[in-house]
Formats: C-alpha cells, structure tokens, sequence
C-alpha cells in the first residue's frame, strides 16, 4: 500500500501469520464457449495472475490455464466449456502472505494491507487506535481505526476511518506496527 495505491487487501482473512489466506479476487459469470471467466480483481497487483499460477478456493486450488488482463478474463486448466465454468462462478480467489511477499516486488513507500492491519496509529504521543481493516471506497483507502479505550471512555466513537493520504499519513513503520498521523484526532471528533 503507497498513499494511494498498490496494495494487497487482506479480506476475509482466515488465519494468522505468513500462511494466513486472503481473497485476491472473485469469478464472475462465464464468458463465450471455451471455459473463459470474468476475473474481479481485489488486489491492486495483477501480475499474480498468469499462466500456471495457482489460487485456493473453498473448492481446492485452481490452477491458471490464461488471463486476460485487458479484458479481465481468465481461463482455468481443467475447464474448457461454459458449462464447466459456470461451476466456478462467484468462487473467491484466496493467496497468502508467504506467496504474495514471494511473488509481489514492492516499490519504496509501499505497503501490503496485512501488514498495516494492527498498527497502532499515533497523532504525536497520543494513541488514537488500531487499524482493524482498511476500506476502499471509490480511489481512496481508509484505515478504519478501532478507538482507544482511553478515548472511548471519553465518550468518542468507538471507531472511525483516517483516508490513507499524504495528507494524514506521515509515516508508517511496519515492522514496529506504528504508524504516525496528521489531523486524525480532528476526524475522530468530528465522527
């Protein structure tokens, strides 16, 4: 995750540590005769998805026969009609930390999701929260804030968003978990 983009978002996360698994994507409906899929990305990396590259499902793993970024179709070995596509339909698409830190080279200032996701965020020596998940709405993220008991006792949400922007975002350390802000304590009142 940079201050605007490219990040891997943990969802539906179904466990801890380098193995926990995390959607990447979801099938769509089949497209033309051939097996071919509508491919819904929810990640920002789609280089992870070519031609021999596997993905679990709650089905078993999937194995990837061709992609289509363009188009955003993919096609899986084993399915060649759409009808045997169709049983794949909205199928989530999960990796794991270990395959995508293997996989996904990281520009500088950039993040994936499951390591921002339970940061402390400070706004100086004041600790505002945790980030219990980041949302997506439209072209921004957020860092949805779970709010610090202290706070909470004084009557403030119990959680709140912070956009994830330069604007509020001055410095992220994930491998201490702590992430500085600007302007935070600002939004949790107003929330």
């Amino acid at each position: 995750m940079s201050n605007q983009k490219n990040s891997s978002k943990p969802e539906k996360a179904t466990s801890q540590g380098a193995n926990s698994r995390f959607q990447v994507a979801k099938l769509g409906k089949a497209v033309g005769l051939g097996g071919e899929m509508k491919l819904h990305l929810k990640t920002d990396f789609p280089e992870q998805f070519r031609a021999g590259v596997c993905f679990d499902t709650k089905r078993g793993e999937l194995e990837i026969e061709s992609y289509n970024l363009e188009r955003d179709l993919v096609k899986f070995k084993g399915y060649n009609s759409a009808e045997e596509a169709k049983k794949l339909t909205n199928l989530d698409l999960f990796s794991t930390e270990e395959k995508t830190r293997r996989e996904i080279k990281l520009e500088k200032g950039q993040h994936f999701w499951f390591d921002i996701v339970g940061s402390s965020v400070y706004e100086g020596e004041l600790l505002l929260g945790r980030v219990i998940e980041i949302e997506r709405l439209g072209i921004t993220d957020y860092l949805k804030l779970e709010t610090d008991e202290d706070l909470v006792s004084k009557k403030m949400p119990n959680s709140f968003l912070i956009p994830y922007h330069d604007k509020f975002v001055i410095e992220v350390d994930t491998k201490a978990k702590i992430i500085k802000v600007q302007g935070g304590f600002d939004i949790l009142q107003a929330s």
